[in-house]
């Protein structure tokens, strides 16, 4: 999604290259050679070393056939298990329902719940009176889940943990387990909420080495796994819940795979990697996006329309990085505003082919949605590519002239750039949000969320990029911007000062995450916006080897480690 940047991405020694198996439609990485890492991912898909010489991988056939049998008739009980824990008189009005719920959300599979969890919390919500009973842990926890799910909990709840001198009292440092749900409670501050900058502070003096991944800033899909290792040997509930989400881990890898190979397929059937040699080939990348903001294994064509989208945004990023000059980076511009087939013959060779691509594929998302959901956004989805077309262009223009705009021009520019709205919108559609919510929730109700997303991504790809990234086309960063105009500035001051307004856009996203949670049938775009800020970091964390270590991690282990999988005949 970067505008200038053409990542190494996941260089390695090794390059797998992921074959299609005979007749079922799985893949499979491959061995193909030890070599010096490549500069950009090849059509080999150089990716992360494997930890062990082989993978297991689904066959589709004898799962669909396992699936009518066995596995499927244990998974509907588990199902049914938790169901009724969660409406179980044993845990009503105590925390552990609250407990029962955060587990649910922790393992990823409270997407089978919604109703009995909003239930829970409004029982919650509606007989909490008084907070004089709660311990540490349980008020932090309260607060947490009631908040993330649109209740409005204040901040100040939290003064009861304060000494008369108004500072958190000490004694509570003896208390880890309390400290460290209070840690993750902080994490869903909003701007002006002091005291929960308080609560991060105190609690992360002593917790934040055992937490360097809150719940919050955290895709569940992957921290799953550890909260299942954590928990064996408990037994009750808890048990039960851990072998239902094994179970999901199961359906949710065995979906990922098939869908990997039907973007594989379409992206070598487009034929653009090889009319534009230059631009990232990377569709496990692009896939990764998809794959861990919408979460839910019933949303494969989502996520599949979705993956199609964000190729096209790293596509057009490398022709207006690595291709042309600003005048014939305007004509392309003015043909995506025209969104006319009839335009391909203004343009070179090289882009017709992505320009016809684009609009057929922009097209068909469109159609498939009316079919769905009985609405066609095309005039919404055209906007998103033309405005962020123009963006490209204003970038183009200032690097061909050498003259960097002022930091904040950068950033407002490069929220657009950063292909966030293109994304963001085209998941809103997606998902029925303008239905679903009877028109309460339209697509103008989320640009400030959009515009929160944006800058996180944008200024995490520009920390990242000023110190690790190698690139091949133009530069430029919000960091070189800052630092032109404060030439006292060192590159550790200019990072720190990223590092505070990415925290601040962090409160900024909460609070309007919070307000569309209010109507829970916008909650599926809320987790999905937040699922791709929290992805962020794992795309654009670059290690000294100019490598992605943690997403290589998030990829070996949502799409080929088969620790959990559900054992089948």
């Amino acid at each position: 999604m970067a505008v200038y940047k053409s990542p190494s991405s996941f260089p390695s020694h090794c390059s797998y290259i992921y074959t299609k198996i005979a007749n079922n439609g799985d893949i499979r990485p491959s061995l193909v050679a030890c070599r010096a890492a490549p500069q950009k991912w090849t059509i080999l898909e150089a990716t992360y070393e494997l930890s062990k010489n082989h993978q297991i991988l689904l066959n589709e056939r004898s799962f669909k056939s396992y699936w009518q049998d066995e596995f499927s008739t244990e998974y509907e009980q588990k199902l049914k298990d938790v169901r009724e824990l969660l409406k179980s008189e044993e845990l009503e009005n105590q925390i552990e329902s609250l407990m029962l719920v955060d587990a649910a959300q922790r393992l990823g599979v409270d997407y089978h719940f919604q109703e009995e969890i909003e239930s829970v919390l409004r029982r919650h919500y509606m007989e909490a009176t008084s907070f004089d009973g709660y311990t540490l842990h349980d008020l932090s926890l309260f607060f947490r889940l009631l908040r993330e799910h649109g209740y409005f909990i204040p901040a100040d709840i939290f003064n009861k943990f304060k000494g008369k001198d108004g500072v958190f009292e000490g004694k509570l440092k003896q208390d880890i387990r309390g400290l460290m749900e209070l840690y993750e409670a902080a994490q869903l501050v909003t701007e002006g909420e002091d005291i929960l900058d308080e609560a991060a502070k105190f609690s992360g003096e002593i917790v934040s080495n055992r937490l360097k991944h809150p719940y919050h800033k955290s895709i569940a899909r992957f921290t799953a796994k550890k909260y299942i290792r954590d928990s064996e040997g408990i037994n009750g509930w808890r048990k039960t819940l851990k072998e239902l989400a094994k179970m999901n881990i199961s359906v949710a890898q065995s979906t990922n795979q098939q869908e990997l190979a039907k973007i594989s397929e379409w992206w070598k059937n487009l034929g653009l990697a090889q009319e534009l040699k230059q631009a990232r080939n990377q569709p496990l990348k692009w896939y990764a996006w998809s794959m861990a903001s919408l979460s839910d294994p019933s949303m494969s064509e989502q996520r599949l329309e979705l993956t199609k989208t964000i190729t096209f945004i790293y596509i057009i990023d490398d022709i207006f990085d690595l291709y042309g000059t600003p005048d014939e980076l305007a004509v392309f511009t003015r043909a995506v505003h025209m969104w006319d087939h009839a335009a391909i013959h203004m343009l070179p060779k090289p882009w017709k082919m992505c320009y016809k691509a684009l609009l057929d594929t922009t097209n068909d998302i469109g159609y498939k949605i009316y079919k769905n959901h009985g609405y066609n956004p095309i005039d919404s989805l055209k906007s998103t590519w033309a405005s962020l077309c123009d963006a490209f262009l204003v970038e183009a223009k200032w690097f061909a002239s050498g003259n960097l705009p002022t930091s904040n021009e950068y950033l407002e520019n490069g929220k657009v750039s950063s292909g966030v709205h293109v994304i963001l919108v085209h998941i809103f559609f997606l998902l029925g949000i303008n239905r679903k919510t009877g028109g309460a929730v339209q697509v103008d109700d989320i640009s400030e969320l959009v515009s929160s997303v944006a800058a996180i991504l944008r200024l995490w790809d520009d920390f990242g990029s000023a110190k690790d990234e190698q690139q091949d086309g133009n530069d430029g960063s919000y960091i070189e911007c800052y630092m032109k105009e404060n030439p006292g500035s060192t590159i550790e001051i200019a990072r720190e000062h990223v590092a505070d307004m990415i925290s601040s856009e962090w409160k900024y996203l909460n609070k309007e995450c919070f307000g569309l949670n209010k109507n829970s049938s916008s909650s599926s775009f809320t987790k999905a916006s937040l699922n791709f800020a929290r992805m962020v970091p794992l795309m654009y964390s670059y290690d000294d080897n100019h490598r992605l270590p943690d997403l290589e991690e998030f990829i070996n282990s949502t799409l080929f480690d088969d620790t959990f999988l559900v054992h089948r005949p």
